[in-house]
């Protein structure tokens, strides 16, 4: 994941913005003893996640499904797949796991949520429930070019949305949060239509850390920079989600990317140590002695 990649990260000010004022009332306001907490990786093929896989794994997604609970399916952004490879991923998956799989390309970027998306939306979605259970919750990314004045468009997604199947969107032109009025009216849209607001956390777009939540649920992408530095800004994420935690948060889904992505796994792997010490969950850790392979810490 290039985007907000920086050369020099130790210039960089990492430190996480104040919540939103109105971020801790969307929650219920006391403690949650049954957050459910998914964590992983954007990918789970091996030319990325090199060294991850002992040699001689044969399935790349049935391996890493045994070591995350989770993945953030970047492949949907790129291609519409057939019902059939969503059922195939069904079945090679435990049943603890989910996917977290982005909208495609012809809905965000090239049709840009105009009034002809509707049948592509329909078709994606038609595959994407193969997933049951599984799925977790469907991820719209604007391009960063996308600007409030196509405001209408988001309104007419968002309220077309089928409301029994979760949607998190993000945004990335910084028009949408330095402008205070326009800010106000999007996070209004996304409360009223229970659509979670992406929180992208990247070296170098600082302007789109929001830090409003819109429902119960936090939907974070971390960016890395591959810096010792990354290891200290997840411990300031552990801080705040025990924040949100214990003001009642329902479901937090957080997804490690790397602008190199085979520390991806190490990363994932540390922020899952945290939690579990820090906020009471009790994720399995990718490649722990427990399961016979090499720690990746």
């Amino acid at each position: 994941m290039k985007f907000g990649s920086v050369d020099n990260p130790t210039e960089i000010d990492f430190t996480l913005p104040s919540d939103h004022i109105d971020t801790l009332r969307v929650l219920k306001d006391k403690p949650s003893d049954s957050t459910n907490v998914f964590v992983g990786c954007a990918k789970w093929n091996r030319a990325d996640l090199k060294g991850f896989y002992p040699r001689g794994t044969k399935d790349e997604l049935e391996y890493y499904s045994h070591q995350f609970n989770s993945i953030e399916l970047n492949a949907t952004f790129y291609r519409i797949f057939p019902p059939e490879q969503f059922v195939k991923w069904y079945d090679k998956t435990p049943d603890n796991f989910k996917f977290f799989p982005k909208l495609n390309q012809e809905i965000s970027h090239w049709k840009r949520l105009n009034d002809d998306v509707k049948p592509v939306v329909d078709n994606y979605l038609y595959s994407a429930i193969n997933l049951k259970e599984k799925l977790g919750c469907i991820f719209l990314q604007m391009h960063s070019n996308f600007a409030p004045k196509d405001f209408d468009r988001v309104i007419n997604f968002a309220e077309s949305w089928p409301k029994e199947v979760p949607l998190a969107m993000e945004f990335r032109h910084t028009n949408w949060y330095n402008d205070g009025a326009i800010a106000e009216d999007l996070y209004q849209l996304l409360e009223e239509n229970n659509i979670s607001n992406i929180i992208v956390d990247s070296a170098g777009r600082r302007d789109i850390m929001h830090m409003r939540l819109t429902n119960s649920r936090a939907f974070i992408r971390y960016v890395g920079a591959n810096h010792k530095s990354d290891y200290t800004r997840l411990d300031d994420w552990v801080e705040r989600l025990k924040i949100w935690k214990n003001a009642g948060i329902n479901d937090i889904n957080f997804f490690v990317h790397q602008n190199i992505e085979k520390e991806s796994p190490l990363l994932s792997a540390y922020l899952i140590r945290k939690m579990n010490s820090e906020l009471g969950t009790n994720l399995m850790i990718p490649n722990d002695d427990t399961n016979g392979q090499q720690t990746l810490l």
